[in-house]
């Protein structure tokens, strides 16, 4: 059987040529995206492996299945960038991998927080130029300070209980309240009580059409003046020219983004030597509280591993059944 995966860095190969000694699947690696201009180079494949920046639209899905292709297999659990209804139309299955070292992203979450509170990027700049001044630098405490956590899947319950570690007080928003979480002192209020109360929001909740620009002008209105916002889960939740205009204004005191409305363009690569023409993007970092990282938030050795196993157990489990024992991985 063989797959062909698509948006490949040197770090996916190594941990699925690694991981696929245990299933003996025939591996092709692309480095670009997948969309309209390269589907059509996809040759006697019976899965195609996709990331968070592939387009897999109906018009894509239609020239797989017209080449054979079975299985999509996203290896993220995000899948806003595939046509669900379109791959079922065409008999393909989609799965995904739901879970996977949710401690990776609430850590690189804390990170960010701690990054942009205590100024250790900028300090660590300062000494290496034999700059000891702390005149700058100052921060906060965040023992006792209140944080907002937008969803309470997997990651945002990672993150509550690393939260509620440094004794703060945790306030969430979910669809559902989670029982476990309240038992462990997280009250659950409506979205609009958790912007206002927080001195922190981060967010941890999937991009769907409910959630997109759940960060705009009127949510962040009711924010208190100088929070500070962390989005490590999905670019298109936040409305990036609210948020500049709020950090103009010093609504927003301090933002870090792992995520970005325009990524693909961006992340992922090295632009060093390029002109990049995003304004909006160069603008975000131009702001000395404004602290960007490009989607790394997942990139940890566990994470990859289990990312690995669990697309290729996906990808086995369709082929062999058509239907996968983790309930949560089937899309179509």
């Amino acid at each position: 059987m063989k797959i062909t995966f698509f948006s490949t860095q040197p770090y996916d190969k190594i941990s699925f040529n690694e991981c696929n000694k245990d299933f003996g699947f025939e591996l092709e690696y692309y480095e670009t995206h997948l969309g309209p201009h390269i589907v059509n180079l996809v040759e006697d494949t019976d899965a195609v492996c996709v990331f968070v920046n592939d387009k897999v639209n109906a018009e894509v899905i239609k020239v797989l299945a017209s080449k054979g292709v079975k299985t999509i297999a996203l290896r993220c659990a995000g899948f806003n960038n595939v046509d669900i209804a379109a791959a079922k139309e065409n008999n393909i299955a989609v799965c995904r991998v739901p879970a996977y070292s949710p401690e990776a992203v609430a850590e690189h979450a804390v990170a960010m927080i701690l990054t942009l509170d205590r100024k250790t990027h900028k300090a660590y700049n300062r000494v290496r130029e034999q700059n000891f001044s702390l005149n700058g630098l100052l921060g906060f405490n965040l023992h006792q300070k209140t944080i907002g956590v937008i969803g309470t899947g997997n990651i945002g319950k990672a993150f509550c209980k690393i939260m509620l570690g440094f004794g703060c007080r945790i306030l969430a928003f979910d669809v559902i309240a989670n029982k476990d979480m309240e038992a462990l002192g997280v009250e659950f209020l409506p979205l609009l009580d958790v912007l206002k109360q927080s001195d922190v929001i981060s967010l941890h909740c999937p991009l769907t059409e409910q959630t997109h620009h759940i960060i705009n002008d009127e949510t962040l209105a009711v924010m208190k003046k100088g929070v500070m916002l962390i989005n490590t889960s999905r670019g298109g939740l936040i409305d990036t020219k609210a948020v500049i205009h709020a950090l103009k204004s010093r609504r927003i005191g301090y933002l870090g983004i792992d995520v970005y409305e325009q990524e693909e363009k961006l992340f992922f690569r090295d632009l060093s030597e390029n002109i990049i023409e995003d304004d909006t993007i160069q603008r975000l970092m131009s702001f000395p509280n404004v602290l960007v990282t490009a989607h790394q938030a997942f990139f940890t050795e566990e994470a990859l591993s289990q990312i690995a196993e669990i697309t290729l157990t996906n990808i086995q489990q369709l082929c062999e059944q058509k239907i996968l024992t983790n309930k949560a991985a089937q899309l179509a």
